[in-house]
Formats: structure tokens, C-alpha cells, sequence
């Protein structure tokens, strides 16, 4: 399959596939959506994946992965979906992530994910449309800069360890939609006004 050159589309979610994820995939240069979604991949998400500059859509959700997120994953300039949820991920989010301009739509529900979310965290994601971070051991204060994501419809903050108030800036977002934020640790008294 390392072959085929001119591949755009490889979907190969809902089998029963064992074993680490090959790191050829990064190889497919005119790759534009890979879907791993529902098979039992384990050990890491292989770095080489940011090698496939061309990716638009990386959905490696429902498997047993293990380890970080690359960093390298912060390359993919192109990627307007990123999931990778109900996995066994650990460690932080990494900052270039956050970065990736084009991206709409973040998913890293379930994992083990830990750390605080930076508080750039939105400066350079302005068409973001959903962010998934439920279900994980994420830590800190909310960061101000989530009123950034002016075109954020749904976030998704339950079951972590966040803390501090909520921020007032939240009611600047006028796209939000769904609003996740139980199972936490906020404090304060506010009323939300959007």
C-alpha cells in the first residue's frame, strides 16, 4: 500500500486491526483523510504521520494507543479534524496543536490527558469549531484567550480537574452553542450572559 502515491482517502475504520498504526501511513503524500476509527491499534501514534503534509482529516479514535500526542502532529498544516478519542493517551496537550490555523473541529475525549491548556490557547485557532476535551485529568484555570475562538459552536471541558472561576469571556462567544463544564472544580458564583 506504501505504493500508492496518488491515494486522497483511506478508510479503514470498524475492522479488527492489531498492532501499532504503520508509520508509512506519513508516507502517502496526496493523503487528505485517514480514518483508523474502531479497530484495537496499540502502542503510539507514530510521529511519521506528520510527513503526509496534505492530511485534512486524521481520525484515530476507539482504539488502545498509548503515550503522547507528537508534537510533530502540530505540522500538519492542512488538518481541519483531529480525532483521537477513547484512547489511552497521557501526558499534555502539545502548544502546536494549537496552532494549526485550518482546524475546526479538536477531539481528545477519554484519554488520560494531563496539564494545564495554555493560556494562547485560542490565538491561533480562528475558524475553530468544536472542542472536545472531556473525560481526561486536564488541570488549571480555564484560559481567557478560549473568547478567541470566536467561531467555537460546542466545548467540551466535563470530568477533568479544572479549577477557578469561570470567566466572564465566555459570554463573547456568540457561535457557542453546547456548553460542557460539570465534574470539575470551578468556584465562584457567576452567571453566564451571552
Amino acid at each position: 500500500m506504501v505504493r500508492l502515491r496518488r491515494l486522497k482517502f483511506l478508510k479503514l475504520s470498524l475492522n479488527k486491526f492489531r498492532g501499532e498504526i504503520p508509520s508509512w501511513f506519513g508516507f502517502l503524500e496526496q493523503l487528505q483523510v485517514l480514518n483508523l476509527q474502531r479497530n484495537s491499534f496499540t502502542g503510539f501514534i507514530p510521529p511519521s504521520l506528520s510527513n503526509a503534509s496534505r492530511l485534512e482529516t486524521l481520525v484515530i479514535s476507539d482504539n488502545l494507543l498509548e503515550g503522547n500526542i507528537p508534537e510533530e502532529i502540530g505540522n500538519l498544516h492542512n488538518l481541519k479534524l483531529l480525532s483521537i478519542q477513547y484512547n489511552m493517551l497521557t501526558g499534555s496537550i502539545p502548544f502546536t496543536i494549537f496552532n494549526i490555523s485550518s482546524i475546526q473541529v479538536i477531539a481528545f475525549t477519554n484519554n488520560s490527558l494531563s496539564g494545564n491548556l495554555p493560556n494562547g490557547l485560542c490565538n491561533g485557532l480562528p475558524i475553530l469549531k468544536k472542542l472536545y476535551l472531556s473525560g481526561n485529568k486536564l488541570h488549571g484555570h480555564m484560559p481567557t484567550s478560549l473568547s478567541n475562538c470566536s467561531q467555537l459552536q460546542i466545548l467540551s471541558l466535563f470530568e477533568n480537574d479544572f479549577d477557578g472561576p469561570i470567566h466572564s469571556e465566555i459570554g463573547r462567544l456568540s457561535n457557542l452553542q453546547i456548553l460542557y463544564l460539570g465534574s470539575n472544580h470551578f468556584t465562584g458564583i457567576y452567571v453566564l450572559s451571552f
